[in-house]
């Protein structure tokens, strides 16, 4: 079976214990990187990592971005957005599609 799970500071991902998801509190980018490569080890079919750490940790989560699992979503902390996961739906949406059906505008 598969599992869902939340990195990033604590602050931003404890709520998501209360929805039944694995949360993971790290504190360095270096942690992060670590525990994904572990966690896609353990039959993590998603994992969403904050922005503020995703941010420091871009070639791993490439390295995973041509693997069917896990599935790598960057979500706000609890500060805000900084744009990188609407960044990242939007450039998937425009490599499956070849048009930007979210903004109107045409690749």
């Amino acid at each position: 079976m598969y599992k869902m799970g939340v990195i990033g500071d604590k602050d931003s991902v404890l709520g998501f214990k209360a929805l039944g998801l694995s949360v993971f509190p790290v504190t360095q980018p270096e942690q992060a990187a670590r525990l994904i490569h572990r966690l896609a080890k353990e039959n993590y079919a998603v994992l969403f990592i904050t922005e503020p750490i995703a941010k420091d940790i871009q070639e791993t989560i490439d390295r995973y971005s041509a693997q069917p699992f896990p599935i790598i979503t960057l979500i706000p902390n609890n500060a805000g957005s900084m744009g990188l996961g609407m960044k990242g739906i939007k450039a998937s949406v425009e490599k499956a599609v070849g048009v930007d059906i979210l903004f109107g505008e045409r690749g």
